[in-house]
């Protein structure tokens, strides 16, 4: 798929981290695999941030391994600053002017001749960069630009014994990891914590399970050696931690242990070899997607690769491979072949003027009441025979500038409201951030009554940022690992049904209509849309609102499931706006990365609306349901 994830329910699951009903912890569902790395290295790499068990947290990176196990990660040397010796640092540290403001010893941990070494060196000053989350420090001796240069990449290091003193209530990561984990109620040992992963909500504690624990996964197997477990890091669920002991309880919902236990009985050989494969074909991922991006001359996005950490590297080769080169050739071209805007208001024109068929319409009072058939019987008819046999399945597309409570509450209002949720698809198309979210309303909810085989949650397809200068452009960059990029909208949910199976596992379920609709107040009421398309013979069906027409937060279209794999087989027809727009970003210049805050619009972002693949679509094969007062 494109970059975006596909999330499906607890029992097929195949992330690295489990999910439970009973909790609502965050954690980002990226690919797989590069999940994986990030988990297994977070401690090492990781600016590794503890949520107190008072809401609270600080941020301090810290190293595990044995050899530097008594220094603290405090930021990386990211690039030469002037021409004095001077170096820019990327802070890892919520005390970063008591590190890089006050003159003192520091150690730089660095390559070497393949060798990682950490050395001794004298911060002589340093002063936070106007304007950017960046600091300029001088290290003694280091008179020179060259041998500045020398430093980029070294991650800056102090004594783990210097360390500020924390508030009641918080914690440093590496301080947990050790420590035996207790039931509050019955004081019976769990495990002890061997890893912590922060992702910038509830943090999670890895616990390794005593042996002697009786734990059955879900296939109702006793399992034989000491799994591993997701212990979400709040006062709910951890409510005493006592660093004198070395000792924490916790108060787990039921479940929670058994949940989260590993139910792949293969051998760890097995297992090895089934991620080295999976390693190897994100490798060719990688290669494929860099290739793609070479031959559209954007060579500059390699550019992080070259600093960083190992993790850092890895999110840089998730974010190209990512990139849907396909689709973004297809949007490049509205910057070099600008055409007239495409408005769906026009289409409803013609559609009255030249069709044969009737705009069906029906009132707002008949279509949220619940006493009334507001459409013909045979309409209806063939709208209860085609969902309860599972012919149609439901697409809910959540906006990202929606407020989190108010599109879970219409989004819960639209599952209410549905019909056969037992034998009815249900696919959710929403921004990464929400993803956590719905999943754990879903799981919470017991999927209400929907089957968690038929349920999919879809990152909304996005597109990368680009300049544009003299007919060439460049995609733009968040930071030297992240490709600046923004949601496509509503036509984005056409090429995200083309980057997965969707399509093929919806048709292989007897599905013959999908209908994809944003998560809106104004369409809770009936599904009659589907009757009257089948009815009427049609490929599409579209109801309106009130001459509400252009807004692309607001629709609600029927598709035969031939007609969609037609438009799928056709991204390169989607149409698209390119929206010039002022873009913050990083830029590598004299081999420095540079913070750029324009003046005026220097970019485009990339929109469209699902109501464009109705150009050139017959008007008898389309039919439309308007909702008048």
């Amino acid at each position: 798929m494109k970059g975006s994830n596909l999330l499906r329910a607890p029992t097929s699951l195949s992330t690295s981290l489990p999910l439970y009903s009973p909790l609502k912890f965050v954690a980002p569902f990226r690919n797989p695999i590069c999940f994986s790395h990030l988990i297994l290295s977070s401690l090492k790499h990781h600016p590794i941030r503890i949520s107190s068990l008072h809401a609270t947290a600080t941020q301090e990176t810290v190293e595990v391994d044995e050899t530097a196990s008594q220094f603290v990660e405090i930021g990386y040397i990211s690039s030469v600053h002037g021409l004095q010796g001077e170096v820019r640092v990327k802070p890892n540290t919520d005390f970063p002017e008591l590190r890089f403001a006050e003159p003192g010893r520091r150690w730089l941990k660095r390559q070497i001749l393949g060798r990682e070494i950490i050395e001794e060196v004298e911060l002589m000053e340093g002063r936070g960069h106007h304007g950017q989350k960046s600091w300029i420090i001088k290290i003694n001796n280091i008179e020179k630009v060259e041998q500045a240069q020398q430093l980029v990449g070294s991650t800056i290091l102090v004594l783990d014994e210097d360390r500020p003193e924390l508030e009641e209530g918080d914690f440093y990561a590496r301080d947990l990891v050790g420590m035996r984990v207790t039931l509050q109620e019955t004081g019976e040992p769990v495990g002890t914590v061997v890893n912590v992963f922060d992702n910038g909500g509830s943090d999670l504690l890895q616990v390794k399970l005593n042996s002697s624990l009786d734990i059955i996964d879900k296939n109702g197997k006793m399992k034989s050696e000491a799994p591993l477990v997701w212990v979400p890091f709040v006062e709910a669920i951890v409510p005493h931690v006592d660093m004198i002991k070395r000792e924490m309880t916790i108060t787990p919902p039921k479940g929670l242990l058994e949940l989260n236990v590993r139910s792949d009985e293969r051998s760890k050989k097995e297992r090895r070899q089934l991620e080295w494969k999976d390693r190897k074909k994100f490798q060719k991922r990688v290669i494929a997607a860099k290739k793609k991006l070479c031959e559209m001359e954007q060579k500059h996005v390699f550019e992080g690769f070259r600093y960083g950490e190992k993790s850092q590297g890895s999110l840089l080769a998730e974010q190209i491979v990512g990139v849907n080169s396909q689709l973004l050739q297809v949007a490049l071209k509205t910057i070099e072949t600008p055409s007239d805007r495409w408005h769906f208001s026009e289409f409803l024109a013609a559609y009255n003027k030249e069709t044969t068929r009737h705009v069906f319409k029906v009132s707002k009072g008949c279509l949220v009441s619940e006493d009334k058939e507001y459409t013909s019987s045979k309409i209806t008819e063939r709208r209860k025979a085609l969902i309860s046999n599972g012919k149609v399945a439901n697409i809910l597309v959540v906006e990202g500038k929606t407020s989190e409570s108010e599109g879970t509450d219409r989004f819960i209002q639209r599952l209410v409201e549905m019909e056969s949720h037992g034998t009815t698809p249900l696919i959710l198309v929403c921004p990464i951030n929400k993803m956590e979210t719905f999943q754990n309303l879903m799981t919470d909810n017991d999927y209400f009554g929907f089957d968690p085989e038929k349920v999919w949650i879809l990152e909304e397809e996005k597109l990368p940022v680009v300049s544009s200068s003299h007919g060439k452009h460049k995609i733009l960059m968040k930071s030297p690992w992240e490709i600046l990029q923004t949601p496509v909208g509503s036509g984005g949910v056409i090429s995200l049904l083309s980057s997965h199976n969707s399509l093929e596992s919806l048709a292989t379920m007897g599905v013959e209509y999908i209908e994809i609709s944003s998560v809106d107040q104004r369409y809770i009421g009936g599904e009659d849309l589907v009757g009257l398309v089948d009815s009427s013979e049609a490929d599409v069906g579209i109801k309106t609102f009130g001459g509400i027409n252009d807004v692309d937060d607001i629709f609600n279209m029927v598709f035969s499931i031939k007609y969609i794999t037609q438009l799928t087989k056709n991204i390169n027809k989607l149409l698209f706006d390119a929206v010039l727009r002022p873009n913050q970003h990083v830029e590598m210049v004299d081999k420095e990365w540079v913070d750029i805050t324009p003046s005026t619009h220097n970019s485009y972002e990339f929109c469209s609306s699902i109501y464009t693949c109705l150009k050139g679509c017959s008007f008898d094969k389309v039919c439309v349901m308007e909702v008048v007062d």
